[in-house]
């Protein structure tokens, strides 16, 4: 019987990490809906500002283009990892550390690398490896462009300032409730377009009051719209990556009641059989 008591016991336990893996996913769904909504409506507008700022970069003069434009000699490098606060996410944290382990193998093993930690998870693997120069964990708390605003503002003046040669994002991108996609992208300098008809942009648009100046206005606004788009990529992924790691850890657990119900069931089926048999014996012997 004291078998019996242990798988009684079990099946409470899951029986209760059932109800916390189902409410969490319940609330990772609601705020998935609304994080995903705005990650949706914001990209256009994110990659429509991005083609015009290095259309009409592509055709300026090379030193035309502001301090963040420059191309410098790569020395010192700072990596912005995006990550979340919170886990039980399944390998959503962990997919943006091994990105963050491998990119600075494979492309800045010979340069010094600094990292600019934004959420908890990250920050606390990749210190131990790794030069982490700020944490912003509190982003989350309060998602708002004018926050995220700040923090490019800071990555601007590092760069700006010679601080840093050149500074890159991981974060992972939102493609659906079961899939992140990790991504390594360049913040600055700004990255120039490729393949551009120099002519056809010209003609493409009328400057007013010239193309250097809109230009110089451009750049900071889609610097801070590029980090917040990251940040709201990732924000929406993380929630995306918990609602499915809970709802697999739900059916896992159902699996698992269900199978120690069984198991329950022949257990107490057997202690039955024994006891009737334990009677029918002694009866037999009281006969004899």
């Amino acid at each position: 019987m004291a078998n019996l008591k242990e798988i009684r016991n079990r099946i409470t336990s899951i029986k209760s990490t059932m109800q916390i893996t189902s409410a969490m996913k319940m609330v990772s769904a609601a705020k998935l809906k609304k994080a995903q909504d705005a990650i949706t409506a914001m990209r256009p507008y994110s990659s429509k500002l991005t083609e015009l700022l290095q259309n009409l970069s592509a055709t300026l003069d090379s030193d035309a283009g502001g301090v963040y434009s420059t191309q410098r000699e790569v020395s010192k490098v700072l990596i912005v990892v995006v990550t979340s606060n919170r886990g039980l996410c399944g390998g959503f944290n962990s997919s943006i550390t091994k990105t963050v382990i491998k990119t600075i193998k494979e492309k800045y093993s010979t340069v010094e690398v600094d990292l600019f930690a934004i959420g908890k998870k990250g920050g606390d693997v990749l210190t131990k490896q790794f030069n982490i120069v700020t944490s912003r964990n509190d982003i989350f708390d309060d998602l708002t462009f004018d926050n995220v605003a700040l923090v490019a503002e800071r990555l601007m003046e590092l760069y700006a300032e010679g601080t840093y040669d050149k500074i890159e994002l991981i974060y992972n991108q939102f493609k659906n409730a079961a899939t992140q996609i990790p991504q390594v992208e360049q913040f600055l300098p700004i990255k120039p377009i490729e393949g551009v008809d120099v002519d056809a942009v010209s003609s493409e648009y009328i400057y007013e009051p010239s193309k250097l100046e809109i230009v110089e206005a451009l750049i900071p606004k889609s610097l801070k719209t590029q980090l917040y788009k990251a940040i709201r990529d990732s924000f929406a992924s993380e929630h995306g990556a918990r609602m499915t790691a809970m709802h697999k850890a739900t059916d896992n657990a159902t699996d698992l009641r269900d199978d120690l119900l069984l198991t329950y069931n022949k257990a107490r089926q057997a202690a039955i059989t024994n006891e009737i048999l334990e009677i029918v014996g002694g009866a037999e012997a009281l006969k004899n």
